[in-house]
């Protein structure tokens, strides 16, 4: 036999040795986990640990207020400004613009015309009363019910118009020197000598054709507006106050905007149309109503009913 041949004395024990290594190798990789793991704070019954870290009640109720505080002063800011140059809401107090416009309509207003947009004839605009055209104390119907809760909604962002009672809305009929007359033998108004069709917005009584009562022919001078109501037998409008400060003329300054939409009662949403068609082929006056020669206003004559 061989020394090769011969069984080896040390095997069974190293054998037994590396038994030993790999089991103490798996109970050092069990074990390290454990022992390395980092130590999480935990809070006590009491609480005390963990809540240094949150902020206290008195803080956050603090920021919440500050929050609360910043969105009311941003909401009065935005509504000022839309208030100042863009947009206002106003109800209709009377039956002069029927029926296009019905009392307690409510209307949205453009306040970008005139002041950046010109007013055209046949816009309906929304005007400071020039001197006059309203009696004094004036009495206006008050919304109720649902109507008056989207009047105080609005009135939170500024676009509900607390001296609504202050101003008039007509439809503009003649710009700075145009010769506005009425009426012709088809009882027509003119302007520049162009007759008008004015059967898509005008109320008149049954059977009446005229659309004024009373005949007129005036100029309008510089700066200035002819303006009448829809309801031409109930609107006591530029032809009732050429008596009144400036001749029955709106003032340019005096103008608010022009009405776009109305916005109240939601079955009566529309925008509000101006009528090109009405006034196409109407030529433009001088626009510097130089052909206003002192024209003498001529008696004014009083409207069947009065209507702001």
């Amino acid at each position: 036999m061989t020394q090769n041949d011969a069984p080896s004395a040390r095997g069974p024990l190293d054998s037994q040795a590396l038994d030993a290594q790999a089991l103490s190798a798996l109970t050092t990789t069990a074990t390290t986990p454990e022992t390395a793991r980092p130590a999480v704070r935990s809070s006590g019954s009491d609480g005390s640990d963990g809540t240094e870290e949150r902020p206290s009640r008195g803080k956050s109720a603090w920021r919440f207020i500050r929050d609360i505080l910043l969105i009311l002063l941003a909401a009065i800011v935005i509504s000022f400004l839309i208030k100042t140059f863009l947009i206002r809401s106003f109800y209709i107090p009377s039956e002069s613009m029927e029926n296009t416009l019905l009392v307690n309509d409510r209307i949205i207003v453009n306040e970008l015309e005139p002041k950046l947009v010109p007013i055209q004839r046949g816009d309906i605009v929304v005007f400071k009363d020039p001197g006059g055209w309203l009696p004094p104390g004036t009495a206006t119907t008050e919304p109720n019910g649902v109507a008056a809760f989207v009047d105080w909604a609005l009135s939170i962002v500024g676009l509900t118009a607390p001296d609504s009672n202050d101003h008039l809305i007509k439809r503009v009929i003649g710009l700075p020197g145009d010769v506005v007359a009425c009426c012709n033998a088809y009882g027509q108004m003119t302007v520049n000598g162009v007759p008008l069709d004015e059967t898509k917005y005008l109320k008149l009584p049954p059977g009446v054709t005229k659309v004024s009562k009373d005949d007129f022919s005036v100029t309008v001078p510089k700066n200035s507006r002819w303006v009448m109501g829809d309801n031409r037998y109930n609107s006591a409008d530029s032809r009732y106050n050429r008596d009144k400060p400036g001749n029955g003329f709106v003032p340019y300054d005096d103008v608010v905007g022009r009405a776009v939409l109305i916005s109240w009662p939601i079955d009566r949403w529309t925008l509000l149309d101006n009528y090109p068609v009405v006034f196409k082929g109407v030529e433009s006056g001088d626009g510097s109503g130089k052909n206003n020669t002192s024209q003498t206003p001529s008696p004014t004559p009083s409207p069947t009913t009065s209507g702001g």
